[in-house]
């Protein structure tokens, strides 16, 4: 998994066998939080345009507390920050199903999926700054760049597998059973499972914290346009999945078979998990700013496949190529990020990417939805290509704004990103 037998299995012994599989489960609920919304209001109230609108409001919600809880990471430690995080949020989401089935004004309604977006564990980027902390303790320097960029691709492949896996099972028990039991599940999942990652061992090894007792760089280095570009990019893979989803529902609905998207937006996710998985065998000289512009190339290329295709066969070998192209795209975004970070601020850099990720696939969602109502479901298909186009414009503008930074390895974490004009 991290190209050298020897350099992960240290890793993995240093985490424990128990940690990967804790770190997947428990960022289920996150995934599962914006659709889990939408299909409940929309079940429930009967308006699509008021489930939309709590989808957004949970991936605002999110936007706003997401760096923060980064934040109170890096200052107080993860532990301090997720288990009463997590804590309110699986009351948050209990509550929900019962809220939306009473007489609750919608506004009221709204300013509670605020409340669960802010509270939402993200787990994604404490597990990526957790493991970033193990390798600088544990693996030697000569080998620690191959481990990073492995470590990043494998957390890529998960978050890319989350959240095709996270929509897929809110689909599933919504249909199967009911709405409600999709947001009960999240409510459960994160109670047992993110308290259970709060806890872990590994909860203690995180370079916030002691970055912070020497140096921690000020919040303005934050707004660094090289990492800017980088936060934006992953805005645009929200974009993208919340519009690919949202379309292709509704293109499926329109024949009555809408119930079947998740099934075939799970193709997509194929091949992407494999070839973010993949992009850690990448060579050097393919540094990540080309990776990016390379395969987000290759997304916008089959997104506009996707926005023409007009029978499932087309659309699923669409989705397939799309896949080939999310993956490496994330994967080399993640490790710019880790790159770009600003000493002292791991958590809150991964944190704004994670949130980046949600709020783009909240907000696409809604405008997806209204664009299909009013429009009609071909037209809905077009909007994964403006997503697809928004990420590659984003590649540009970091390429551009770090002409002189070599792109490739990525640096030794304990040091400060180099300045762009160097």
């Amino acid at each position: 998994m991290f190209h050298t037998r020897s350099s992960s299995s240290e890793l993995i012994r240093h985490a424990g066998l128990s940690y990967f599989p804790l770190a997947f489960i428990a960022r289920l609920p996150f995934a599962m939080m914006v659709v889990g919304v939408l299909t409940l209001v929309v079940a429930e109230r009967g308006s699509v345009t008021l489930g939309g609108l709590n989808s957004a409001a949970a991936g605002i919600g999110t936007a706003l507390a997401g760096p923060l809880l980064g934040a109170a990471s890096d200052r107080l430690g993860q532990r301090r920050v997720l288990v009463p995080v997590g804590l309110v949020n699986a009351t948050l989401l209990g509550a929900f199903p019962f809220v939306v089935a009473s007489s609750t004004p919608a506004l009221a309604l709204l300013a509670m999926s605020v409340l669960i977006g802010a509270s939402a564990p993200q787990i994604a980027p404490m597990s990526r700054t957790r493991l970033v902390a193990i390798i600088k303790r544990s693996v030697q320097r000569n080998r620690r760049e191959r481990v990073l960029n492995g470590t990043m691709a494998y957390e890529s492949a998960a978050d890319e597998t989350v959240f095709i896996v996270g929509p897929f099972l809110v689909g599933l028990l919504a249909t199967a059973v009911a709405p409600w039991l999709a947001i009960a599940g999240a409510s459960a999942l994160t109670f047992v499972f993110v308290t259970w990652f709060a806890l872990h061992p590994t909860g203690r090894l995180h370079p916030g914290a002691q970055d912070a007792r020497h140096e921690q760089a000020p919040a303005r280095e934050l707004a660094r346009f090289p990492l800017v570009t980088v936060v934006t990019g992953t805005l645009g893979i929200g974009l993208f999945f919340g519009a690919t989803l949202t379309s292709l529902t509704g293109f499926l609905a329109a024949d009555g078979s809408g119930d079947r998207a998740g099934l075939l937006y799970g193709v997509m996710g194929i091949g992407s998990a494999a070839l973010a998985l993949g992009s850690a065998a990448f060579p050097e000289r393919f540094s990540l700013r080309a990776r990016w512009l390379v395969f987000g190339s290759l997304m916008l290329a089959a997104a506009i496949a996707y926005a023409i295709a007009r029978s499932e066969l087309t659309l699923i070998v669409a989705l397939a190529v799309l896949g080939c192209g999310i993956g490496p795209t994330l994967v080399s975004q993640y490790s710019l990020a880790a790159k770009f970070s600003p000493i002292g601020r791991s958590a809150t850099t991964m944190t704004m990417l994670g949130s980046a990720v949600v709020v783009g696939q909240a907000v696409s969602s809604a405008v997806t939805g209204v664009v299909v109502d009013r429009l009609g479901s071909g037209t809905g298909l077009a909007v994964p290509a403006i997503a697809a186009a928004f990420v590659v414009a984003a590649g540009v503008a970091h390429a551009v704004a770090t002409p002189r930074v070599h792109a490739g390895p990525t640096p030794d974490p304990d040091r400060r990103p180099e300045p762009v004009s160097s």
